[in-house]
């Protein structure tokens, strides 16, 4: 078994851990940070939106030698309006002139033509009104909103209303990052973005969703013994998925990353850009917010009921006592029974009790057996 396969199996079986619960508020603090940058970024900078939202004209050249820096100079003096001008494939290029109309576009792909010293015929235009992009940004807006709801009444009904707002606020928080980020690096909002945005909000919640099942599993009747504290529990959760987490963002970060940087960064094709910063931002985002911030806040939300207080008094009255002992949560593991006084069945946590024969002379002093 690989190093990797080793330390998943390890930390499912809970034989160790890390405290993520436990060093919750320096998550939080990092996520502020983060979230607060994005927002003065969008506030700011602003986001830079394309055609399809703004309306204007796309003029597509299959080959000239021009450079991009001089055909924006081009495409800005034919149409006295600031260009955006893209590289497709090797000689190939894509500009677009923003609030421009039918009339104007017509005399822009003439003086382009001139300027370019290519037949008119050569420059293929399209020209999108403004109210094609607010018709996508209406319906854009109008799927966000009924995803969000489906999924707070989804895991509300399936989990509990708790985890139901600790997912939507890890969901708003990979939005807001990602949207920040476009707004910082500059990058054209398109309708493959929008596409993009919608897609990382189900890897998010699908990475949520596996801690949560698993939380909820654990923490069955968890009111019934005295070892562990609903935190510990969770953390333990976190622990056992942590490696499944990381290699299903890595597996569905590898092939976005060949579109962002190769295809978009190295080919020159602009679309793939536009849908594949948001994918690999948003993939990021939601492997970070499902371990560091959607379980810690359920956990958070958990302590504060009353039972739930209650119960952490008497595990920490009981671990003074000495009778549990000092193990922490996260090197346990799912066979361990509880106190003898709890009458209640085991939860899912616990170190897995070793067999007679391995624990045999184990806690006497060396010497003979009698």
């Amino acid at each position: 078994m690989s190093k990797l396969g080793t330390l998943g199996a390890r930390l499912h079986r809970g034989e160790i851990g890390y405290d993520f619960v436990g060093k919750r508020f320096i998550w939080y603090g990092i996520s502020i940070l983060i979230t607060i940058t994005a927002i003065l970024g969008l506030s700011v900078r602003g986001l830079n939106m394309g055609i399809e939202f703004e309306g204007g004209a796309v003029f597509t050249i299959e080959k000239t030698s021009v450079s991009v820096s001089q055909a924006e100079k081009y495409a800005e003096q034919a149409s006295g309006h600031d260009a955006i001008v893209q590289k497709l494939g090797k000689d190939g290029l894509r500009i677009q002139v923003a609030t421009i109309d039918t009339g104007a576009a017509d005399k822009v792909s003439a003086k382009l033509a001139t300027d370019l010293g290519i037949p008119e015929k050569n420059i293929t235009g399209e020209l999108v009104g403004p109210s094609w992009g607010d018709q996508v940004a209406n319906k854009a807006w109008q799927g966000l909103v009924i995803f969000m709801i489906l999924v707070v009444i989804y895991l509300a009904i399936a989990f509990e209303w708790r985890m139901a707002i600790a997912a939507l606020v890890a969901l708003i928080h990979d939005i807001t990052i990602t949207v920040g980020i476009y707004a910082l690096v500059g990058f054209e909002v398109t309708p493959g973005t929008v596409i993009g945005l919608l897609t990382i909000l189900g890897y998010s919640l699908y990475d949520t969703v596996v801690v949560f099942d698993s939380l909820k599993e654990q923490t069955k009747d968890i009111t019934k013994q005295t070892r562990w504290t609903y935190s510990e529990i969770a953390d333990r959760s976190i622990n056992g998925t942590l490696v499944r987490s990381i290699n299903t963002t890595v597996v569905a970060l590898l092939p976005v990353a060949g579109l962002l940087f190769i295809g978009g960064g190295v080919l020159g094709a602009g679309m793939l850009n536009d849908i594949s910063l948001s994918l690999f931002v948003g993939l990021a985002a939601g492997a970070y917010s499902s371990i560091f911030i959607a379980t810690p806040l359920v956990a958070d939300l958990k302590e504060r009921e009353p039972q739930m207080k209650a119960l952490r008094k008497r595990v920490l009255a009981k671990r003074a006592q000495g009778a549990q002992g000092d193990a922490p949560a996260s090197r346990v593991s799912d066979e361990q029974q509880y106190d003898e006084d709890d009458d209640a069945a085991p939860a899912v946590v616990g170190p897995r009790n070793q067999p007679a024969s391995r624990n045999r002379g184990r806690g006497r002093p060396s010497g003979k057996r009698r």
